[in-house]
């Protein structure tokens, strides 16, 4: 049996992103990022788990995402983080295409499925990258591929990853304020 050591990766300097990932990796200020990450998966079910059924369908604007788009949105990106994670700390080089968040929740089902299965989907996919990142020597957070055109760490990934659950559970908490629990 291994016994995986965790280590403090330290945070991602600014040369490990692009300046517009600042704005996700700035809500982050907390030095130890897998901590931060597995609380995420706790924190937004306890958050949207009193959001009634009735209100999963809720937006605060017309043509603005719903409750369950959000979080299928949120999963989406995880999703799309977590590959660019994994390809990059296996020292791929080839460039990882960039991602259209509007049309992947437009052909999404997000809008028909209930709240608590995208809120377990979330869950799922951040435990199998935390798995990923969980068995990383510091090589391998500290290494930079490209993504949307530009380099990036690992290390970086993970901020952004935890910082843009951090932006939409606040978006959620702003402007879909009167649901429960959002």
């Amino acid at each position: 049996m291994v016994i995986w050591m965790r280590q403090m990766v330290g945070r991602p300097s600014e040369r490990e992103h692009a300046p517009y990932y600042t704005r996700y990796i700035s809500l982050v200020p907390e030095a130890d990022i897998m901590s931060v990450l597995e609380a995420q998966t706790q924190d937004l079910g306890s958050s949207l788990g009193t959001v009634p059924s009735g209100r999963e369908g809720y937006s605060y604007a017309p043509g603005k995402w719903s409750i369950r788009e959000v979080v299928g949105h949120i999963t989406d990106t995880e999703r799309v983080l977590g590959y660019r994670a994994f390809c990059i700390s296996r020292g791929e080089q080839a460039p990882l295409p960039g991602c259209d968040e509007d049309a992947y929740v437009a052909r999404s089902t997000y809008a028909q499925r209930s709240l608590s299965d995208l809120i377990e989907e979330f869950s799922l996919v951040r435990r199998a990258n935390l798995l990923v990142f969980e068995r990383l020597e510091l090589a391998g957070w500290e290494q930079v591929g490209t993504a949307n055109g530009n380099p990036v760490s690992v290390r970086a990934v993970a901020f952004v990853m935890a910082g843009h659950v951090r932006h939409h559970t606040n978006i959620l908490r702003e402007r879909y304020a009167g649901c429960a629990g959002a």
